[in-house]
């Protein structure tokens, strides 16, 4: 029997130090509270395991709607990128993602050195083993700490649970069955039961991640380069292009082939996924190379892209090209790659399983329903990634500081962020996979840019506490500057004759019949803001994110004005707030179905009652009709 001891009291204590653990623990300090955070090693801190990269196709809205609310993820890899890249510019501004390579080793150690250096927080290497809570005499529970496997005990006023995928973990490839976490690090062993005890339910998810080839065996002359932008777009709005300007790393494509796709049919059933050693559910979106090939037959060839992971090390990433299959046919397969025919494989790719939360047990502002003061965010909650993990760690650090300050939480609804779809899918629809961002989640996407995250949410941070009054300053001359230039260019008359029409023809552009302004040039398709320069003889000299801002209201505002109508209406189902003592049961008309999932999951809105899974628009008006008659009686 491992004897108790009592340590210090903390305000806030949280789980795990990854990506959600490190903004949970950073909000949390910085907003006054003094903080512990546990870890199971101190070389998990930030450890990106899998994907050596920040941000890509909607991760990249997330970021920068972390580094909007004051979060630290954006300027971490603005500090230790090797390469970055604007995904999607071919398209529309609403799926504009930013993307970064990382140098894994310096991710993880500047982000130590972010939180070492931070006032009110400790860091403590140490396995949470119990959450300690108490009930009071009507049966509702509150956190009062946590316990570790050394008997340590740390009274805490709220619990933050951001343990990633290392309960209960196991890492598999083949007929290997490793008891440990990502990397070979320590799994946490005693914490699911704890939580089981404290009545929430888990699940068991599974994820995996590609090997990693020595560069020195890879023959690039056979591969396609990938190349870093020119112009770089910071991550943070802190930041500006040339501040982080720097010599890039390239990437490079490879493809898989018919060969390729053999040795995998061939040695399937060697594969934990489809022997039925792996029971955990793994994410839909981003498949293993066995499920690509089983799944998608009638392809021929899979893309792989070569990605370094650090200027420290010649290790690099199969990004595209996870696996559980036996070690031996892993190099049988990569050698099949043009490229890759020597390739010496330094790790193993390999599926990992894990406990995590069902989030519907959760509110919109991550505290559990029914244990108060406890918190979740990330990888525990069922999502994928580490934006995912980083964009929940903000709001539930943020929330647990409020609730000590005695505050309402913060809660983004679908139309003011990508965090708010993100939180609002996990915690009202049933989460069967791990949960990927995805921008075609985004009802009201071309509102919700990477580029306009600032200013969606850098305001909100400044309210919460989180943004300097030299930053905030700082948005509301942004502001300024775009309300002034639109007003400009829509004040910038041409008539339809001399230097313009030749202007014109000379770009492309149908001459003008009749006068007309800049703000209606720029809102030609084949016009931009910057070519009409020429024509623009007054011009003033503005940021270019400014520019851009002014371009993309322009060109856009018929989509925009008809995206915001649709938010008008959105608002009314979700300001529609259904009382917490409901009883559904005593809905007659409503169905069974929905009867018990909304008593389940017990929605704060009509809005939100209206996603869950199993409740019909038919049911929404029985709910619609219930709640006006409830609110006539009480007149």
């Amino acid at each position: 029997m491992i004897p108790e001891f009592m340590n210090e009291a903390y305000e806030v204590a949280v789980i795990g130090a990854g990506h959600a653990g490190c903004e949970a623990a950073l909000a949390c300090a910085r907003l006054g509270k003094k903080t512990i955070v546990f870890m199971v090693s101190t070389d998990s801190i930030a450890l990106m395991p899998c994907n050596p990269n920040i941000g890509g196709t909607s991760k990249g809205h997330l970021v920068r709607e972390v580094d909007a609310l004051g979060g630290e993820m954006g300027k971490n890899i603005d500090k230790t990128f090797i390469q970055s890249k604007m995904l999607n510019q071919s398209k529309g501004p609403a799926v504009h993602s930013l993307r970064a390579q990382a140098d894994k080793q310096q991710y993880s150690n500047a982000m130590r050195k972010v939180m070492e250096n931070t006032e009110n927080l400790t860091l403590k290497q140490a396995e949470v083993a119990e959450l300690l809570w108490e009930a009071d005499k009507d049966g509702k529970k509150r956190v009062t700490g946590v316990k570790t496997v050394s008997g340590g005990i740390y009274p805490a006023k709220c619990v933050i649970l951001c343990s990633g995928v290392y309960l209960n973990a196991r890492c598999i490839y083949g007929e290997v069955c490793q008891e440990t976490g990502p990397n070979g690090l320590p799994r946490a062993t005693h914490l699911s039961d704890s939580l089981r005890n404290a009545g929430l339910q888990l699940l068991r998810f599974k994820t995996g991640t590609p090997a990693r080839i020595d560069k020195r065996s890879i023959d690039f002359s056979k591969m396609e380069v990938q190349l870093g932008d020119e112009t770089l777009v910071p991550f943070s709005f802190t930041n500006r292009a040339e501040d982080i300007k720097k010599e890039q790393q390239p990437c490079w494509l490879a493809y898989t082939n018919e060969q390729t796709h053999r040795i995998i049919r061939e040695n399937i059933h060697r594969s934990p996924l489809f022997s039925g050693v792996i029971q955990g559910t793994g994410p839909r979106y981003c498949p293993s190379i066995e499920d690509k090939v089983v799944r998608f037959s009638d392809k021929d060839r899979h893309q792989i892209f070569i990605e370094p992971e650090g200027d420290y090390t010649n290790e690099m990433y199969l990004s595209g090209m996870s696996s559980s299959l036996p070690e031996e046919v892993q190099i049988q397969m990569y050698r099949t790659i043009p490229g890759l025919e020597h390739a010496n494989v330094v790790r193993n790719a390999y599926a990992i399983e894990y406990d995590c939360l069902n989030p519907t047990q959760l509110k919109h502002s991550l505290e559990a329903k029914e244990i108060e003061g406890f918190f979740s965010a990330g990888q525990a909650n069922g999502s994928s990634g580490y934006e995912e993990a980083a964009a929940q760690g903000i709001i539930a650090g943020i929330n647990a500081a409020r609730k000590l300050q005695g505050k309402e939480p913060i809660v983004l609804d679908r139309s003011q962020a990508y965090i708010g779809v993100l939180i609002d899918d996990l915690v009202i629809k049933e989460t069967r996979e791990p949960y990927r961002m995805m921008t075609s989640r985004a009802e009201y996407r071309l509102l919700l840019r990477q580029d306009n995250a600032d200013l969606r949410l850098t305001e909100l941070g400044y309210e919460i506490g989180l943004i300097s009054e030299e930053r905030y300053e700082g948005l509301l001359k942004k502001k300024k500057q775009i309300e002034e230039e639109r007003a400009r260019v829509a004040s910038v008359l041409f008539g339809a004759s001399g230097a313009i029409q030749q202007f014109l023809r000379e770009n492309g552009s149908q001459e003008l019949k009749t006068g007309t302004s800049l703000e209606e040039l720029i809102r030609r398709p084949e016009l931009t803001y910057k070519m009409l320069a020429p024509v623009d003889k007054n011009r003033p000299l503005l940021p270019p994110d400014v520019v851009e801002q002014v371009e993309i209201n322009i060109k856009y505002e018929g989509y925009i004005k008809r995206q915001e109508q649709q938010v008008v209406q959105f608002k009314k189902l979700e300001n529609r707030r259904i009382p917490d003592d409901i009883n559904y049961s005593e809905i007659a008309s409503l169905r069974l179905e929905a009867r018990q999932k909304l008593s389940e999951i017990r929605p704060a809105s009509v809005g939100q009652a209206s996603r869950i899974s199993g409740v019909s628009p038919a049911d929404i008006s029985v709910l619609l009709v219930y709640l006006s008659s409830a609110a006539k009686r009480k007149e």
